[in-house]
Parts: C-alpha cells; structure tokens; sequence
C-alpha cells in the first residue's frame, strides 16, 4: 500500500463534524463564560456546551465499542481534538478530560466496570470523569525508590477501600456543584499492610486506582470530599483543576479498577495517548495564530506603503509558523497511527507520542509568540486573540506531564534500554 497522506472519508467526515461542534457550540460558549469573574463561575457557564457534547455524541465517542461507546481510532480524537484547539481550547478540554478520565477502562476493557460507564453511554445530562492523579509538590518522581510518593492512600478494611489524601490539577475532579465529579479514576498507594509512614522498596508495586463515584462521595457525608482551592489560570480560564481533598472515603471493593501493582502500567499508557493530543492541541493553537496573524499581515501596512505581508520580516515569521504546523502535524498524526498500528514493539511506538507531546507544545508557544512579533503591538490588544493563543499555549509544554520533568525523562528512559531500536516504529524492527 502506498504512503497516503489524505484524509479518508471517515476522517474527513470527523473534522467536517468538530469545525461544526467548534464553531456553533464552543465558540458561543466563550461568550458566555468570560463574563464571569472566577474560574468556577466560567466553568459552570460552559455546562450547556458540555451538555451538547453529550447529546452530539461526543462523550460517548471517547468509549470503545467493547465497552458500548462508539469510539474510533486515535487519529480521529486528534483531528476532533486539532479542530476545536483551533477555535475554543478552554471549553473543548473540558470534554477531553472526561476522555482521559475514562482511558483507563479503555486501556482495560473489563466487561465487569461497565456498570460505572452507564451514565457516558447513554447520550444525556453532563457526566463528568476525571483521571485524578496529580498531587500537592508535584509527582514527576512518583515512582523513585527512597521517595515521598504519592501521599493519598487506601487501606482495605473487610469489603471496602478507604480513600485519603489531597490532589491537584485533576480537571473535573470536583464536578459541576464542587461535590465531586460523577466518576474518578483515583490513582493511589495501597497501604494495608505497610506500617505508619513506611513506603514500598519497589513503588509502584503499590499503586492501584479506585474508583469514586458520585453517590460514593453522597453515601460518605458531606465531609468525604473537599475542594480546598480553586485554582485561577491564566489560560484555558474555564476548566475547573482544583485542589481537592479526600478524607475516609468508603467505596466497596468491586470499585478497584486496578489492583495494587497494576495501576502504574495503565496511568502511563493514559498519558501516553493524551501525549499524542497534546500534540493536536498545540497544533491547532498554531493554526489559529497563524490564521490570525495572515489576516492581519494582508490588510495592515502600519502606516507605510505596502501591507505588512510584503515585509519580508514578516513574510518570514509567518512562513516559519506555517511549516512548523505543518510538521507538528504530520508528526501527531504520525504518533497516533503507530501508536495503534504499529510498527515497532510498544517502547518504539510510545517514542512517537512522547515526541508529538514534547515538540508540538513548545513549538506551540513559539508559534504564537512569533505570531506576535509579526503583528506587533497591536497584538497585546486583548480583542485580539493572541493573549489567548499565548496563555492557553503555554500551559501545554507543562502539563499532562512536563517535558522537562517527565516526558523528555521517559524519552530518556527509553535510550537508555538495551533493546532500544531508533527507528522501528518507522521501519519495523531493525532485527
């Protein structure tokens, strides 16, 4: 079969659908939702946008089909996620993050955890599902021998689980009402067994995930689940990341989706396909700046004889941007199609996406700073959209696990491995 670079139809039916989601629900909805003063306050104006998603299928699009959703492949979460990073990223994530909320069943595929899904599948209301991970001092070291770990814990007693500890960043995690999100994926460490403030020789034989429901945290008082603090931001200024806080909460033991020892293994093969719509996200942030910046570029002539496009300076700046997106592109697209097809063993294929997330987000903040200097000072005018590109941009080299502190560390991890083969996901195999 030859190399084809064009859309199928089915793909090109997925971007005609987002570009019409992204333009009649998301971009209205960034209307309502900056007329609020505070994070929680824009977050809970973006509820009817969400509600549409649901309705328009697109929470249950994040679902395998063996679990009843209607999912397809990960370059169709791409193109979807490209195309409404394009026009509105803060009320686009927060449909995503139900996504990477529900990977773990995705990941397991345990026909037994389909009662948890029923509220995703069924096309109604506005379910929310957090993948609850990160923690208060960070957690890019998580899994080192002689470390903190993770602080929040459970202990088995008779036929349930009791869940304490405080996360961060976890977007959704608090729900609409800040009494919970309907489901989450709790990552934890087992401590039954270990005495008071003792850790595990190897860490990550400890870890494992519960899941929280809603009417888990209802059933377990009002002072089981708190929001310690509502985090501001200075972008994507409608997602709801807060500091939360679990005390003795009570689930029953059918709700360990991954036992201690196998909860690492799926939080990273999670991360590992949210690295490749990091790189979607950043692609579509560097079209909109590009878009932007070209229809400025056309008409503005800052006073002189010839539109500012004709200034080989700014011809410049735009060009870079333009091929930089066309590349950041190919490469997502590339990480999503390997990572599901292949070639080359899973070390090889999660090379890709580690690649995707790490060089579409920081070439994501230079294309709209480039973007910037190609407008000019008009650019700092907050009716123009670049502050917006600029600070939804730059979370994106940080978050979902940080280039610096995680993602180039796994790269790294990955060199270092006797059987590493640089280009199998590319070529197969090179024995």
């Amino acid at each position: 079969m030859p190399i084809d670079f064009h859309l199928g139809t089915a793909e090109a039916g997925t971007r005609a659908a987002a570009a019409s989601f992204a333009e009649k629900v998301l971009k209205p909805a960034r209307t309502v939702y900056v007329e609020h003063s505070t994070q929680c306050e824009r977050f809970q104006a973006t509820k009817p946008a969400y509600e549409a998603a649901v309705v328009g299928g697109l929470i249950k699009a994040q679902l395998a089909p063996k679990l009843g959703g209607n999912g397809g492949s990960l370059i169709d979460a791409a193109i979807l996620v490209e195309e409404c990073y394009a026009v509105e990223p803060s009320a686009a994530l927060t449909v995503f993050a139900t996504g990477l909320g529900l990977t773990p069943f995705n990941l397991l595929q345990k026909p037994e955890t389909k009662e948890f899904l029923e509220p995703f599948l069924s096309g109604t209301g506005s379910p929310l599902a957090s993948l609850v991970f990160s923690e208060p001092g960070g957690v890019a070291n998580w899994l080192e021998k002689g470390g903190k770990g993770l602080n929040t814990t459970a202990r088995k007693e008779g036929d349930e689980w009791i869940l304490n500890g405080e996360k961060i960043w976890a977007t959704n995690s608090a729900g609409w009402d800040n009494k919970g999100a309907d489901l989450a994926c709790v990552v934890c460490r087992n401590v039954t067994d270990l005495p008071s403030g003792s850790q595990e020789a190897e860490p990550k034989d400890r870890i494992m995930i519960l899941l929280v429901t809603r009417a888990d945290l209802d059933r377990n008082g009002p002072e089981a689940f708190q929001v310690v603090r509502q985090v501001e931001t200075m972008g994507h200024t409608s997602v709801s990341g807060p500091h939360i806080k679990y005390t003795n909460v009570r689930v029953p033991s059918k709700n360990m989706l991954c036992a201690p020892g196998e909860g690492a293994a799926i939080v990273s093969g999670a991360f590992d396909g949210s690295a490749v719509l990091v790189g979607a996200m950043g692609v579509g942030l560097m079209r909109a700046a590009f878009d932007a910046a070209l229809a400025f570029a056309k008409v503005d002539d800052r006073g002189g004889a010839m539109p500012l496009l004709e200034r080989q300076a700014v011809a410049d700046l735009l060009s870079d941007i333009k091929m930089q997106t066309e590349a950041c592109r190919a490469l997502t697209w590339k990480a999503a199609h390997a990572m599901e097809n292949g070639p080359g063993d899973y070390n090889a294929r999660r090379e890709l996406a580690l690649a995707a997330k790490v060089y579409c987000s920081d070439a994501a903040v230079k294309a709209v700073t480039d973007a910037i200097k190609a407008v000019g000072v008009t650019a700092y005018d907050k009716n123009q959209p670049f502050a917006d590109l600029l600070t939804n941009a730059m979370v994106l080299p940080i978050f979902d696990g940080g280039n610096v502190g995680i993602r180039r560390r796994h790269m790294q991890q990955l060199m270092m491995l006797p059987s590493y083969d640089a280009w199998a996901a590319t070529y197969g195999p090179s024995k």
